[in-house]
């Protein structure tokens, strides 16, 4: 944009928030009233600023609401939604979530949730890079009455201490259950490589595991069972544990010897 007769500043760029900066034609430099009205924007007395529009939480969710690609009727995405694809009915993802994908409906994705998806009726995913299928709800009872998801844990081991994988590789969550009136049934299927460490063995060494009960998040009944391994892997081994109600998966290796361990987790859920 070329200064306007008698001006010696002009608009350079329009923030996220509304507002306009002006520069000099080399520095930054905060416009006056005359300044901002001179090129059509609005000045704000309260704050000083000029402004290209007025910031509000609507256009925080248009500005949002770009890059999702919505088909069918009364679906909804909250603020903070980008990237997420709908294709449905009565479909809601919750605020701050990224890179989803629902198809179905009266589906959700709750808030903070990305690189999830929820296929079906009635299902909703509350762990980041969850793939749920919604069972329809019981006829409409409420979203997760009735659904199976699959995700992902990890972790390390470097000693024989039960240690607690992370949901997704999310250092901030290892709590995998979801509801306290919720009956859970449960299998992990785990592979486990040894990556160094002293211990009798070799780096290579591995083992794959299966483990699977049911719970109510308060009694859990599972049985643990070695599909296969190869080299020294005694010791080796997984149990879910309830502490407070919440459900964690704890993998235990041995003394000095360094274990990664990778987890897929299948949930099957009945609420009441």
């Amino acid at each position: 944009m070329e200064f306007r007769n008698g001006l010696s500043v002009k608009p350079k760029e329009v923030l996220r928030s509304g507002q306009v900066v002006f520069t000099d034609g080399t520095n930054d430099v905060t416009p006056n009233q005359t300044d901002c009205e001179a090129y059509g924007y609005t000045y704000n007395h309260r704050t000083r600023t000029c402004e290209a529009y007025s910031y509000t939480m609507r256009v925080q969710q248009a500005i949002s609401n770009e890059t999702n690609t919505i088909k069918g009727s009364t679906n909804s995405t909250e603020t903070g939604t980008g990237n997420t694809y709908i294709m449905g009915d009565n479909n809601i993802v919750k605020g701050d979530s990224r890179n989803n994908i629902i198809v179905g409906s009266n589906n959700e994705i709750a808030n903070g949730v990305n690189n999830a998806s929820v296929f079906g009726t009635y299902g909703i995913a509350t762990r980041s890079g969850e793939t749920v299928f919604g069972g329809g709800g019981f006829n409409g009872l409420g979203k997760g009455y009735a659904q199976s998801s699959t995700f992902m844990l990890t972790g390390t081991t470097t000693d024989a201490t039960p240690t607690s994988l992370f949901v997704n590789g999310d250092p901030n969550t290892t709590i995998i259950a979801r509801d306290i009136s919720t009956y859970i049934g449960y299998k992990f299927e785990i592979v486990a490589v040894r990556t160094g460490g002293t211990h009798a063995g070799s780096v290579g060494d591995r083992t794959f595991l299966e483990l699977n009960g049911i719970n109510d998040r308060t009694v859990s009944d599972e049985h643990i069972e070695t599909i296969n391994k190869t080299g020294t892997v005694s010791g080796w081994t997984a149990a879910t544990d309830l502490t407070g109600g919440n459900m964690t998966l704890q993998v235990t290796g041995n003394a000095t010897m360094d274990i990664s361990w990778c987890v897929t987790a299948n949930f099957y859920e009945i609420k009441i």
